[in-house]
Order: structure tokens, then C-alpha cells, then sequence
């Protein structure tokens, strides 16, 4: 197995019902620490998806809007289908006690394109423990990046063990930094159980289609379409 191989779907459970239970667009949470891959995961989606869905997205950050100038600048998704919050503080905050930022972000871009079919909301990067509420997100995305240790999937945060799907990214960088993916597949498949997970090199857009796979079959179920 090379580093750079795209990886198939682990254990993805079966038909798995759609569970919005937010009036207006489905909503995707997607988590991870810094650096691991959480704005250009969006940004890839975003870019294959751009002509089936209409999909708007908020960023969270906690002294800036960083991560909403980078999804500007890919020029995919309109200026007026983003929004970044300054959230302060320790950012999990704004994803699980108090989304009141989050939810007033969500209606504006509502109020804007009643058409929305998706929002995804960033967290800002954060703990292997930060997880989103449930009244905020209908599914989440957790992503964790090669180049922060083998060992990682081993740990079991809570962003890893409860995510709808868990992305290990940057595969490319397994030989430099000795992890080996077979290892971190091997943990990964003990704590995820029947939850899918994935691997990717987003910057080749390896793996990515696995990601696409799961959206599609399991939150927008179109693959159930006649």
C-alpha cells in the first residue's frame, strides 16, 4: 500500500435514513484540529457538488475570518453563500453550549437563498473531544490529518468515535513522517465500529470520491431517486 492511495469506505453501515430534523437545508458539521484538512474538505465538496446542490457554508474562527477568505477565494462558492464568525474563547463553544451564533448565521444565509439543500458548518480547529450539538447539525464530518501521528486514531476522541464520517487526510505525508496507514486503519476500524471512515490526499483529490459516495448515499440519499 502506497502512501498516496486512495482508500475505499471501511464498514459503511447500511442504509442509514436521513435525519434532518432542522426546517430548510440539511446541515454537515465538520471538525478537526488545525490544519488537518477542514477548509479545503469543503472547498473539494463545494467544487464537485457546485452543479447538482445548492450549498452555502459558515466558518468559525476565534479572532478572525481566515477560513472564510479561503473558501472566497476559490471562487466556488459566491461571496454572499459564506459566512465567517469570530467566535472567541475556545471555539467548540460556539458548535455545542452555545450555537446562537452559528443558527443566526445559518438563517441569514437561508433568508438569502431559500434554495439552500446544504450548509456546512466549520468549527474552528480544536481538541480530539469537540463534537457538535445535535440541535445544530443533522451529520459531522471529523478530520485529522496523517502528518499529526500514527497514533492518533488510537487516542478515540470523541470527534473521531461519534463523527458520521471519520477523514484521516494527507496520506501523501505518511513516508515522511513514518506513520503507517495500516496501522491507523487498523485503530480506526476498532473504535469506528460500524461508522465509516475514509482516507484522502486532498491536494491530488484522492479519496475524495469516497467522500462524495457518503454524501450522497447516506445524508442526501440520491442514490434512492428514481
Amino acid at each position: 500500500m502506497t502512501a498516496t492511495a486512495s482508500r475505499t469506505l471501511v464498514d459503511r453501515p447500511g442504509e442509514q435514513a436521513a435525519r434532518s430534523q432542522h426546517p430548510g437545508p440539511i446541515r454537515i458539521g465538520v471538525g478537526g484540529p488545525v490544519g488537518a484538512g477542514k477548509t479545503q474538505l469543503i472547498e473539494r465538496i463545494t467544487r464537485a457538488l457546485s452543479r447538482e446542490i445548492s450549498m452555502a457554508a459558515v466558518t468559525n474562527d476565534i479572532y478572525t475570518i481566515e477560513d472564510a477568505k479561503i473558501l472566497a477565494a476559490q471562487g466556488i462558492l459566491p461571496v454572499d453563500r459564506i459566512v465567517g464568525l469570530e467566535t472567541g474563547g475556545c471555539p467548540h463553544t460556539a458548535i455545542r453550549e452555545d450555537t446562537s451564533m452559528n443558527e443566526a448565521a445559518i438563517a441569514e444565509l437561508v433568508e438569502r437563498h431559500p434554495d439552500l439543500e446544504v450548509v456546512f458548518v466549520e468549527s474552528g480547529g480544536d481538541n480530539l473531544s469537540a463534537t457538535f450539538s445535535p440541535e445544530l447539525v443533522d451529520f459531522s464530518i471529523y478530520v485529522i490529518d496523517v502528518a499529526q501521528g500514527e497514533k492518533i486514531p488510537r487516542k478515540a476522541g470523541q470527534g473521531m468515535i461519534k463523527s458520521d464520517l471519520f477523514v484521516i487526510n494527507k496520506t501523501d505525508l505518511a513516508p515522511h513522517v513514518g506513520a503507517d496507514l495500516a496501522v491507523m486503519e487498523a485503530d480506526s476500524k476498532v473504535f469506528r465500529g460500524d461508522r465509516p471512515f475514509c482516507f484522502t490526499n486532498l491536494k491530488t483529490d484522492e479519496g475524495l470520491d469516497h467522500v462524495i459516495e457518503w454524501l450522497r448515499h447516506d445524508v442526501l440519499m440520491t442514490d434512492l431517486e428514481s
